[in-house]
C-alpha cells in the first residue's frame, strides 16, 4: 500500500505554523521540532529561538498550537535567507530532494515580493527566523514520515477577507505576496466569507511545492488518521483549524500524466541544455531529446517533457519561452506507479563509516528494484579519493546482504 496525506486548508487556510502542528498532531513527531530550534539557535543572528506544543479545544476539536518565543535579527538579504535554509537543511542531514523542496519554496518567497517591488525590494515579512523555521521544519517532518515518498493531495485553500496590516501600508487580503503565489501556479481557491486573513505566504508556499494534485473533495483513499493544527485567532463559529489525513491506496496508482512534444530545428545545443535544465528544476518528471529529419531533410530535435497533469500549461510556456518554438503538442496518458520508498544503509569503507540512501520500488509487496543514491555514493568517493564504481560495488553488496537483492 502507498501512503497518502491529504492536506485540507479549505475549512480555514493554511499557514506554517498551522502546517507544522497539524503534522505534530498525526504524527507526534516533537524531536524533529526540537531539532530545528537547536539549529536555529546556533545561528548569529539568533539570541534565542524556542516553540511549546500547545494542546487546545478550538470549537470543540482537539488540536495542537504552536507557542513561538524569538529573539532575533531579521535576515533581509534574500541570499543569505536562502542560504540559511539550506545550510541548516544539510545539517539536519536532510534528502536531497527535501533540500531542493526547501530551496524552491523559499525561492517562491522571494520571487513574489521581487515581482512586487522590483529589484531593490526587502522581505520584510518573510525576513523574520519564523520563516526558516516554518519551511525546514515541515519538509523535515514530511520526509523523515514518509509522506514525500507517497501522494500528497490537497483541497482547495480559502482565503478570507478583511485587511492585512503590512510593513507597505494596510491592503486587503489576501497578501501580495500570497497572490502571486497563486498566480504562479494557478491554483484555485475556496470561498469563505470571513474578515480575516487565512492563507499567508509562507503557507501557500509550502503548500503548491509539496501537493501533487488540488482536489475539490477528498481521493478515493483508505484514511487511517487525523491531525488538526490551530492557529492563535478564535474565529467565531467558524474553527481556525487545518485538518490533515493520512491515508493509503493499492500499490497500482494510476496517475493522469501529460509527455509535451515539439521539433525544433534552428536554435543552438546550448539553448536546448540550458532548456532542459530549466524544465528539470521545475518539477518536469522527465525530459528527453531525439534526433530528427525535418522537412528538406535537415535536421533537428524532438524535445519531449514528461510532467504532472496538473501543471503542464507551466512546462508548456517554459518550452516556448526557451525555443522559442511556434506550438507543443499534448499528450494525455494514464500512468501505473509503483511504491517508492527511501532507507538508509551503512557501509564500511577503508576503516570509515559511511551511510547512503537506496530507493526502494514496491509492487503488491514485492520489491522490484533497489538503487543506490549516486549523488551519497559520489560524496563518499571523494571523501576517500577512490573510483566511483568500487564504492558502487561495495554498496551493492551491502544493498545484497541487507535486503537480498
Amino acid at each position: 500500500m502507498t501512503k497518502v496525506l491529504v492536506i485540507d486548508p479549505k475549512i480555514a487556510g493554511i499557514s506554517g505554523d498551522m502546517f507544522i502542528s497539524s503534522l505534530i498532531a498525526l504524527t507526534g513527531s516533537y524531536e524533529l521540532v526540537d531539532m530545528v530550534a537547536h539549529e536555529l539557535n546556533q545561528l548569529k543572528c539568533c539570541n534565542s529561538f524556542s516553540v511549546a506544543v500547545l494542546d487546545e479545544k478550538v470549537n470543540g476539536i482537539s488540536s495542537k498550537e504552536l507557542e513561538i518565543q524569538i529573539d532575533s535579527d531579521t535576515i533581509e538579504n534574500p541570499d543569505e535567507l536562502k542560504d540559511t535554509i539550506i545550510n541548516i537543511s544539510k545539517n539536519l542531514k536532510m534528502r536531497e530532494k527535501s533540500i531542493k523542496l526547501c530551496e524552491n519554496i523559499i525561492n517562491d518567497l522571494i520571487f513574489a515580493e521581487k515581482k512586487l517591488h522590483g529589484d531593490k525590494f526587502h522581505l520584510h515579512e518573510i525576513s523574520s527566523i519564523d520563516t526558516v523555521f516554518d519551511i525546514v521544519c515541515s519538509i523535515l517532518i514530511l520526509e523523515r514520515n514518509g509522506y514525500l515518498d507517497g501522494k500528497i493531495y490537497s483541497t482547495c485553500p480559502s482565503i478570507g477577507n478583511g485587511r492585512i496590516k503590512m510593513a507597505h501600508g494596510i491592503i486587503p487580503s489576501p497578501a501580495p505576496a500570497t497572490l502571486e503565489i497563486l498566480c504562479k501556479y494557478n491554483i484555485k481557491c475556496s470561498k469563505l466569507d470571513l474578515e480575516y486573513e487565512l492563507l499567508t505566504p509562507t503557507g501557500i508556499a509550502i503548500l503548491s511545492n509539496i501537493t501533487d494534485e488540488f482536489l475539490d473533495s477528498y481521493p478515493e483513499i483508505i484514511f487511517l488518521k487525523t491531525g488538526y493544527g490551530s492557529g492563535k485567532r478564535r474565529m467565531g463559529d467558524f474553527p481556525n483549524v487545518l485538518r490533515i489525513i493520512e491515508g493509503k491506496t493499492d500499490e497500482k496508482i494510476i496517475e493522469k500524466t501529460i509527455m509535451l512534444e515539439t521539433n525544433i530545428d534552428d536554435i543552438s545545443a546550448e539553448i536546448i541544455s540550458y532548456a532542459t535544465e530549466r524544465l528539470l528544476n521545475e518539477g518536469a518528471s522527465d525530459v528527453f531529446i531525439t534526433p530528427t529529419f525535418g522537412k528538406k531533410n535537415r535536421h533537428g530535435t524532438m524535445i519531449s517533457v514528461i510532467c504532472p497533469y496538473t501543471n503542464f500549461e507551466k512546462f508548456v510556456k517554459i518550452i516556448m519561452e526557451e525555443t522559442g518554438t511556434l506550438g507543443v503538442r499534448i499528450n494525455h496518458y494514464d500512468k501505473i506507479r509503483a511504491k517508492r520508498k527511501s532507507e538508509k544503509v551503512f557501509i564500511t569503507l577503508n576503516n570509515c563509516k559511511f551511510e547512503f540512501d537506496v530507493k526502494i520500488s514496491e509492487l503488491n509487496g514485492n520489491i522490484i528494484n533497489i538503487k543506490p543514491e549516486f549523488e551519497d555514493l559520489k560524496k563518499i568517493a571523494k571523501k576517500l579519493n577512490i573510483p566511483l564504481r568500487e564504492v558502487l560495488k561495495y554498496a551493492n553488496i551491502e544493498i545484497n546482504k541487507t535486503y537480498g537483492f
